[in-house]
């Protein structure tokens, strides 16, 4: 198994910090990370139209 930065490990700690919804995506090669993709989803509620009398 290959050494893992510490820097790595932070930048990963923070994206997970800072999503609350969403995935993180940790791709590796030879043992080693290579790539991490994220994406964030963000949701908006539509207002409901007020009742007519």
């Amino acid at each position: 198994m290959a050494a893992i930065t510490q820097e790595k490990i932070d930048y990963i700690v923070k994206l997970l910090s800072d999503i609350n919804y969403g995935s993180v995506l940790i791709t590796l090669h030879d043992g080693q990370i290579t790539q991490v993709d994220h994406t964030e989803k963000n949701r908006f509620i539509k207002a409901k139209a007020p009742a007519s009398k």
